[in-house]
């Protein structure tokens, strides 16, 4: 290997985890603000007002712009829709939960979606890797209703939000697909038109809870949400599938759910049980077998065309 492709590929790993740490850390950083009195409309609007100011310049700049329903769509899925889940989610469960359900609900998901409407037919290592993630999420769901187990209040309806974070991503995925997207150009389109959508909502509209916090709290979940899950992680992707590619890149972010999981405890006090741990295999052992391609050829399909349409994921 001559010395410009080694160095492309240290730089190519090193992006995708990096990817993996942000993903990893949006669930901790937001699971603090589910704690707090801050609601998902605050969480909204500090994603969007961050993110889409910073990105909303270079989003007018850009040449060959989205027709406005696709652009429309895409924000309500990706952006809008994807968000409200997710941070309502992390009113009433773990961060491992979100861990697990998000990341192994996409692929689970996109796969179901791409059969029905567009003919996609799993082969046999592919249908294993979505069983085995659909074991996962029915052992966090028991996790979740068991009365023994529950360390948080209506923790189901956490798991439930969470698993509609995960579908309204794997459509955005489809989506993107169907119409060959490029990932800079849908980050910043759906950032910039959630902003201009949301914000007036929000500001005349809903409750509002920020002044309620410090403001070092609202400083920190700003750098978060708004550049670094908002922004930067896209930036990772881009540059980690285009240089080792996208199967190299799911395989190392098939590390989330575990690493999620595991800094929740020391940060967060949030314990694993072990039904949750067993699904936490399930879905990480999954993720594996579905990003994991003995050779990579053009045009190779399997489960990696339903993990790469979930894998470009703004946390």
């Amino acid at each position: 290997m001559n010395a410009p492709k080694q160095s492309a590929n240290v730089t190519g790993y090193l992006a995708a985890l990096g990817m993996a740490f942000c993903w990893a850390g949006f669930n901790i950083v937001s699971r603090m603000a589910g704690r707090s009195v801050l609601s998902p409309f605050d969480m909204m609007a500090i994603r969007f007002s961050v993110s889409g100011l910073i990105a909303l310049p270079f989003f007018l700049r850009r040449d060959a712009p989205l027709a406005p329903a696709r652009l429309m769509t895409l924000a309500v899925f990706g952006g809008l829709g994807y968000t409200f889940f997710a941070y309502s989610g992390f009113a009433f469960a773990p961060a491992a939960d979100a861990g697990i359900v998000v990341n192994g609900g996409m692929p689970l998901i996109t796969a179901l979606v791409s059969a029905v409407m567009l003919g996609y037919r799993p082969g046999p290592r592919a249908l294993l890797a979505l069983g085995l993630t659909g074991l996962g999420l029915i052992l966090i769901g028991t996790n979740s209703l068991f009365p023994g187990s529950v360390h948080f209040k209506h923790r189901w309806i956490g798991d439930l939000s969470f698993l509609g974070a995960a579908t309204s991503w794997a459509l955005y995925g489809i989506c993107l697909r169907q119409w060959r997207v490029r990932p800079l150009d849908a980050t910043l389109g759906v950032v910039s038109v959630s902003m201009l959508v949301y914000l007036p909502t929000y500001l005349l509209f809903l409750p509002k809870a920020i002044d309620q916090v410090p403001a070092a709290f609202v400083a920190l979940q700003c750098l978060y949400q708004g550049i670094i899950a908002g922004l930067l992680a896209s930036v990772l992707f881009t540059t980690a599938n285009l240089t080792i590619g996208p199967i190299k890149t799911s395989l190392v972010l098939t590390v989330v759910p575990a690493l999620s999981a595991l800094v929740g405890i020391p940060l967060l006090g949030e314990p694993l049980q072990v039904p949750a741990v067993c699904g936490l295999v399930a879905v990480s052992i999954g993720a594996l077998l579905g990003a994991w391609q003995p050779r990579e050829k053009p045009g190779a399909s399997d489960l990696l065309d339903a993990q790469a349409a979930s894998s470009f994921r703004q946390p």
